[in-house]
């Protein structure tokens, strides 16, 4: 089965005692990639180190919100300590990982941890989506409750190559991805989400991927999820779509083929 994990986070604390274990669970559910983001200087690096030691791994850079990463590392919903740093030098150091990184990622918008500062994160969202594009690279985006900006500002800068991570937005805002040619990423949580389940009803499965957010987003709640897990979501969009669950997993694989090969 070519399954894929399109958007997860291994280098997250809540793996650092039995990744061997995790990434031999999603080879025997048939998971082929797992596409691991970067957050911030030191997730950067530390995906880099992943993917060089697991060819299943592969590692999209990115910069997320930086004062909403740091308010949610100050609340213990991500692992580490608010560090400042260079957005600048940092995207140097992206750009000079061009032939390692399959993707930039994770980076966007946020309105959720730290409201109104939406214009100063657009500075920073659109100097990546520029290095994505100069560097013909797909883009893997957070817009927690800033989907329609994120969406604008994408447009403005003429981004092709997008992913739409967990995303939050209405129907209306999803056909817009989907009319856009880019792609949303559903995640095992979508047994239980009317939200997932709906996008899965109304966008076209040749703009669909899976993911799992790991350790985030699980299938049961309070659950870690993990890469695995991409098994469910194959299994619900196929039951929604009224597909084979073959013709599913071959489908899905196809986008992430398109998307990023």
């Amino acid at each position: 089965m070519p399954l894929i994990d399109a958007h997860a986070h291994l280098d997250h604390d809540a793996f650092k005692n039995d990744l061997d274990a995790v990434l031999q669970r999603a080879e025997k559910a048939g998971v082929k990639v797992i596409i691991t983001n970067g957050v911030n200087p030191m997730s950067n690096r530390a995906v880099l180190k992943l993917a060089a030691a697991h060819s299943i791994i592969k590692p999209a850079l990115g910069i997320y919100p930086v004062d909403s990463l740091a308010k949610e590392m100050e609340l213990g919903e991500y692992p580490g300590k608010p560090a400042p740093f260079d957005v600048d030098e940092e995207i140097e150091f992206i750009r000079k990982q061009k032939k390692k990184i399959i993707a930039l990622g994770e980076c966007g918008m946020d309105d959720h941890w730290v409201k109104n500062t939406l214009d100063k994160q657009a500075v920073v969202f659109r100097k990546l989506i520029m290095l994505a594009i100069e560097l013909d690279k797909p883009i893997i985006v957070h817009s927690r409750d800033a989907e329609e900006r994120t969406i604008q500002v994408l447009e403005e800068c003429g981004a092709k190559k997008v992913l739409m991570h967990c995303f939050g937005g209405g129907l209306k805002l999803a056909r817009c991805v989907e009319k856009n040619g880019w792609y949303l990423s559903i995640p095992p949580n979508v047994v239980r989400s009317i939200h997932f389940q709906r996008m899965v009803e109304e966008i076209n499965i040749n703009h669909l991927l899976t993911e799992t957010d790991s350790p985030y987003l699980a299938p049961a709640k309070d659950q870690r999820n993990e890469p695995a897990f991409v098994v469910e979501t194959i299994k619900k969009i196929a039951e929604i779509k009224k597909f084979d669950v073959v013709e599913t997993e071959n489908t899905i694989f196809m986008n992430y083929q398109k998307l990023f090969l």
